[in-house]
């Protein structure tokens, strides 16, 4: 790497975009600020900023550079946020794991990311051991103290050690380094389902410019409080809400997980203005036997995410909660957010993805590359300074994600006459029945319209001798409710075309997710591959 001559780097340090900058001035302007509530941990910016640079001059005395990559493994925890913004000050790349991961993912994304040291938190190192010991690359680990402070580890000729004597007696001031707008602040790696995952590069400009974008979107001010209960290995939790409250210099209230109970408490107890969580979990929330009696008038706004809410539970949701709902459309190549789906248009527009985000164009595309108008169908394409670099590692992925001009999202869609954007669903995921292309989505909204009973719907394509594909229900039944599979196709039938309807409704107990809540319909496929098999 070329030498920074002193102009350079000092010219950097001012001018630059880098998300660890982002804590320093937020440290810098409203010091006293509560940046962080987990359990009783208060913790200001100003001691959070202290934390995150010892932190920096620790990793660069120990001789890591700009461009080497740390992987981290933890959950939603200080010591998680502590890592990221010091590896952005310095411009180390963050390699967050995946929780839900097991060895051979693990493996590879060590492996893939060329990682040379990992931050673990200690419930966590046992998991991470049978993983590590195929991971030559990984030189050092660093433990922090997870849920349970103590963990047992072998004499594997890496450097092991706590974080406290990691970090302990170094500098709390400023480090200065040279960080290019563009240099990845992270590897975020996608879902694999039949191939491994892509790492995709994000830059400190476009998580920064991202960042700006949900301020101005959402609102949000110093005196905010934002319950973090989705993984912060998840760019939606990350780069979508902590980024963005830490330059407004608002409070994150960490929590390990979603626990219903827990959130309602936290909501009345710390005067929680936003949430964001999942369809799933504000249906949980709703079937609390005493929600109507919770204390909820602080919360400002409440976004949801990965899948529409159903008409019923939206209503009801904007009746109890009392507040804005959201939802936030994008995808880790993207930051994540590109569309947003305001609370003025949650009821005469249900459905919707909403329309495009302050600093992103949003077009619709055939597969030649022509932009679509109004009521067409096609790809959903962006433009934006909110774009990954690239797939690490992957010229050929990038090449086609960047065809024609624009960043082509693997989503299908459209839009309407008044500008709002409708997802219709995956590309790989569009069933192709009996020569017709029906939208997943389509099917499972008039399944939640027409049948009560059921909690919740997946609609894929399996294999059929007839149709080359047969779109499927799998559907989970409401807690107490008599969910007949006859009654609710009959339902589908009268609602759709008689090519959308399902040829079967399949009732499971639970629907098989990733740890970031998203259903797995590939296990579903494998699992339900047989099922017309007797119909040749």
């Amino acid at each position: 790497m070329a030498e920074i001559d002193e102009f350079a780097l000092n010219a950097n340090l001012i001018q630059r975009m880098n998300i660890g900058d982002t804590l320093t001035r937020t440290a810098s302007r409203n010091p006293h600020q509560l940046a962080i509530i987990e359990g009783d941990r208060r913790i200001s910016y100003i001691e959070l900023n202290r934390r995150v640079n010892a932190m920096a001059h620790a990793l660069l005395a120990a001789g890591y550079l700009r461009g080497d990559a740390l992987a981290l493994m933890a959950g939603n925890c200080t010591e998680f946020l502590i890592t990221y913004f010091a590896c952005a000050k310095i411009g180390l790349i963050c390699v967050p794991l995946n929780l839900g991961w097991k060895e051979p993912e693990i493996v590879y994304v060590l492996d893939h990311s060329r990682a040379v040291a990992i931050v673990v938190e200690a419930h966590l190192v046992a998991q991470l051991g049978p993983a590590l010991s195929e991971s030559p690359g990984i030189k050092r680990v660093i433990v922090t103290p997870g849920l349970t402070g103590s963990y047992v580890w072998e004499d594997d000729g890496r450097d092991w050690t706590e974080l406290d004597q990691f970090t302990d007696g170094f500098d709390t001031s400023e480090p200065e380094v040279f960080v290019a707008d563009r240099d990845p602040v992270s590897y975020l790696y996608t879902s694999g389902t039949t191939s491994a995952p892509k790492c995709v590069s994000s830059s400190h400009l476009s998580v920064y410019v991202e960042s700006l974008t949900v301020d101005v979107e959402m609102g949000y001010v110093s005196s905010d409080k934002s319950a973090a209960m989705m993984p912060l290995f998840h760019t939606a939790q990350l780069n979508g809400f902590i980024t963005p409250l830490v330059i407004v210099g608002a409070t994150v209230v960490l929590m390990r997980g979603f626990d219903p109970d827990q959130l309602l408490n936290l909501i009345e107890q710390e005067s929680v203005t936003h949430i964001f969580g999942l369809p799933m979990m504000y249906r949980a929330l709703l079937s609390r036997s005493d929600i109507r009696q919770r204390k909820l008038d602080s919360l400002r706004r409440a976004v949801y995410a990965m899948a529409p809410m159903p008409d019923a539970d939206l209503r009801a949701a904007i009746e109890i909660f009392g507040c804005g709902f959201s939802l936030a459309f994008g995808q880790t190549e993207m930051a994540p957010v590109t569309t947003i789906f305001r609370p003025e248009h949650q009821l005469s527009h249900a459905g919707s993805v909403g329309t495009p985000a302050v600093n992103v164009q949003v077009e619709i595309m055939d597969d030649d590359g022509k932009i679509l108008g109004p009521g067409e169908s096609g790809e959903v394409v962006y433009r934006s300074p909110q774009t990954m670099e690239g797939y690490n590692r992957n010229e050929e992925a990038t090449r086609a994600a960047f065809a024609y001009g624009w960043f082509h999202s693997g989503d299908i869609g459209h839009f309407d006459a008044e500008g709002f954007l409708w997802f219709e669903d995956r590309k790989k995921d569009i069933i192709k029945t009996g020569g017709e292309n029906v939208a997943s989505i389509e099917v499972e909204k008039a399944i939640y319209d027409v049948a009560d009973e059921v909690n919740e719907v997946v609609v894929i394509g399996l294999p059929h001798p007839r149709w080359g594909e047969a779109i499927t229900a799998v559907v989970t039944s409401r807690p107490g409710a008599q969910l007949d599979q006859d009654v609710v196709l009959a339902k589908a039938k009268q609602r759709l075309s008689s090519f959308k309807a399902p040829k079967a409704v399949v009732l499971i107990d639970e629907l098989p997710r990733t740890s970031t809540g998203k259903v797995q319909k590939n296990v579903l496929r494998e699992r339900l591959s047989d099922l017309y098999s007797d119909e040749a």
